[in-house]
């Protein structure tokens, strides 16, 4: 008698996966429909400045246009960062439940920094340069987002990909960080030269520290 042994099928779920994909363009779309001249300018931030010539109010950081592509740039990241761990062998990919700690953690990581920028930004009577620096930075950041959210999706439905391929996107972002961070530097100059003192002391707080404990936290919990 041939005996036939039954194995259970492990059927991972990605509806969820598919669901936020899906209202994240539809997110998308809906704030192009809306602000269609503002989005142009804002897909062209890597071949044009006009974009942060025209929106440089620091009242823009606090509209509808960036809230919305901040949402979506959030799940973006929150995407990469899951995949980067699945990638690696730290983490199941499709675990939603791992998708809203990260979701969490990026959302309060950012909320927090936002928050300690502006205290110290107030106590070193830097508030201009900080609001500009801060607006500059999230308009380049929701820009990556947007960028690698094609990528999320082929890396989360399709798995055979090399570990090169986020060390890649990993580079990239640095990169573009940094560009930031120059070109900021440069626009401002004048006034970042009258409180040297202060911007190092603001820069090595608020863009080095944090990310060097997250690095930290995350090495260490993972040896």
């Amino acid at each position: 008698m041939t005996e036939h042994l039954l194995e259970p099928r492990i059927i991972e779920n990605k509806d969820w996966a598919t669901f936020l994909f899906v209202f994240t363009f539809a997110l998308i779309a809906f704030t192009k429909s809306v602000y269609e001249n503002r989005f142009g300018d804002f897909m062209n931030l890597l071949f044009s400045d006009k974009y942060s010539k025209v929106y440089r109010d620091s009242s823009n950081i606090k509209s509808t246009f960036t809230v919305a592509l901040f949402i979506a740039q959030l799940i973006s990241f929150a995407f990469f960062i899951q995949l980067t761990l699945n990638l690696f062998g730290f983490a199941s990919k499709t675990d939603w439940l791992l998708f809203i700690q990260i979701t969490t953690l990026l959302t309060f990581f950012i909320f927090a920094k936002y928050l300690i920028e502006k205290i110290i930004a107030t106590s070193f009577n830097i508030e201009e340069f900080a609001e500009q620096f801060n607006l500059q930075k999230v308009t380049y950041r929701t820009y990556i987002g947007l960028l690698i959210l094609p990528i999320n999706i082929i890396l989360f439905y399709y798995d055979t990909f090399s570990t090169n391929i986020p060390l890649i996107i990993i580079a990239i972002i640095l990169i573009m960080n940094t560009l930031t961070y120059l070109i900021s530097i440069k626009k401002y100059q004048k006034l970042i030269l009258g409180k040297l003192f202060y911007f190092i002391l603001y820069l090595c707080t608020l863009e080095i520290a944090p990310y060097f404990f997250m690095y930290y936290w995350f090495t260490k919990g993972s040896a």
